[in-house]
């Protein structure tokens, strides 16, 4: 098996198990969950497929199984189901286990700041293709859902994400080379600032966070209306 299906595994094996936890009962809202990660998923494996056609990103065959849909290998299809699963898990955990929770003032400093660097790494790297698009879109995206819409669950969202921060730089690290004698994924140096938590483009914390946000998104509002609790 790849080292990429054994990141993957890694990845789900606890979220998926864990979904059946009485406390959080994830399980029972798999009926939101899945249209959610299907329409997001589907979008970003279209910008996925063409920054790889591109070769503003790439992969490593040697950590492969050599198995691909169109440009992308079945492990990459495999990693926009499971790490926003995982990630999804997580935000569901800590409103189970940590309702009176309440970071109005983290939110406001992280959503503000988030928002302000997203607009200026994307203007400032216009010509770098994945920094000024994961950056940019990822603040829209803020300013629609916080500013705009003053969605409810913002503050449970940003919550989930400062904590997948630990999970996401050990899956992400693994993947751009911080353990492995070449990295998994690799960027295109043309395409990116240049700027990096060990091993992984700053760039990723904009483009999962891009992810994730409308996931939540279409998440939180078909919950609405399927009545789920």
């Amino acid at each position: 098996m790849s080292l990429y299906a054994w990141i993957i595994i890694g990845t789900i094996t606890g979220p998926f198990f864990l979904s059946f936890d009485k406390k959080v009962h994830f399980y029972t809202y798999w009926k939101a969950l899945f249209p959610a990660l299907l329409l997001i998923g589907t979008a970003f494996l279209l910008w996925d497929e063409y920054f790889t056609i591109n070769k503003i990103w790439g992969f490593n065959n040697d950590y492969l199984s050599g198995i691909y849909i169109g440009h992308l290998p079945l492990e990459e299809v495999l990693f926009f189901l499971v790490v926003p699963y995982a990630c999804v898990f997580i935000y569901e955990v800590l409103i189970a286990y940590f309702p009176n929770v309440r970071l109005e003032k983290t939110t406001k400093i992280f959503t503000f700041l988030f928002t302000f660097a997203g607009l200026i790494f994307g203007i400032m790297h216009m010509e770098n293709w994945y920094t000024a698009s994961a950056c940019i879109v990822s603040a829209m995206l803020t300013i629609w859902f916080y500013f705009v819409n003053r969605v409810a669950w913002f503050q449970s969202f940003v919550f989930a994400f400062l904590i997948a921060i630990v999970p996401f730089l050990i899956v992400n690290g693994i993947l751009t080379g911080a353990v492995t004698p070449k990295p998994i994924v690799w960027y295109s140096e043309n395409h990116i600032m240049g700027s990096r938590i060990v091993t992984i483009p700053m760039e990723d914390l904009f483009y999962n966070y891009a992810m994730l946000l409308p996931i939540i998104g279409i998440y939180e509002a078909l919950k609405k209306r399927f009545k789920l609790t």
